[in-house]
């Protein structure tokens, strides 16, 4: 059996300058917000697959107002320590999605925000991450993964990170997204990252200005649409303000 918990740290919005700011859907009104700007909830997903604790993504890597990060609050309060992680899964690693992969200790140094989990990445994102510094990509939140071993670098383009998980090169949203599948066998999980982000865009064909390649995204969202309902995928969206997974 698998288990979704959505890690939800905010809604906000984005605009061109890709700075997020938090939004209050009850009293703020996105007319009011920079043209242009997209409303998004940022939320990674823990997914507990036997005893593999799973991180799918990490956010943005926010302090709560007490210094506590965001994203242990939201774990401590399932009554889970950040200690039981064992799986930190990357789709990309931009700053939304890979914020909370370290942090600033408060004696200065930079740690590792789950300390016994291994992390998986793709080491052309890794790679082109290092040498395209731009707002998108924070190199301090990830570069010091290349000396540890608490990070296991993939380079093919699909494989197995241990069974019932594996990742996909896509290459839509940003020039070296993955996807990621989790399955015991009864249920499959669909995690695409920035690709199929919410709902919406499993339903509404549309080619987005902010992806890398926006036919290819567009087309990879209508292709996971038909493999999802065809296979009764549960689909997990990481942008989604209401709904955070379901199948379609």
């Amino acid at each position: 059996m698998l288990t979704i918990h959505p890690l939800v740290e905010g809604t906000f919005t984005i605009g061109h300058n890709k700075i997020f700011i938090p939004f209050d859907t009850a009293t703020d009104n996105l007319n009011d917000r920079m043209i242009g700007s997209l409303l998004v909830e940022v939320q990674p997903f823990l997914i507990i697959k036997d005893t593999d604790y799973i991180l799918l993504d990490t956010g943005l890597g926010f302090h709560l107002p007490n210094g506590k990060l965001q994203i242990h609050h939201n774990l401590e309060k399932l009554g889970i320590s950040p200690n039981q992680i064992t799986k930190v899964i990357l789709s990309h690693l931009h700053k939304d999605h890979a914020g909370g992969i370290s942090y600033i200790t408060p004696y200065g140094e930079r740690a590792l925000t789950f300390p016994k989990a291994q992390y998986y990445i793709y080491k052309p994102e890794f790679d082109y991450a290092m040498v395209n510094t731009n707002a998108s990509y924070l190199i301090d939140e990830f570069a010091f993964l290349e000396n540890t071993s608490r990070c296991t670098f993939y380079d093919e383009e699909n494989g197995e990170i241990a069974p019932g998980i594996t990742h996909q090169f896509s290459g839509g949203h940003c020039a070296n997204h993955q996807i990621i599948k989790i399955t015991d066998g009864a249920e499959t999980l669909f995690f695409a990252g920035d690709e199929a982000s919410q709902l919406k865009q499993l339903k509404i064909r549309y080619i987005a200005k902010y992806d890398f390649d926006g036919r290819r995204a567009a087309n990879l969202r209508d292709a996971y649409a038909k493999e999802g309902k065809e296979n009764g995928y549960s689909f997990l969206f990481y942008h989604d303000v209401s709904t955070p997974y379901a199948k379609l």
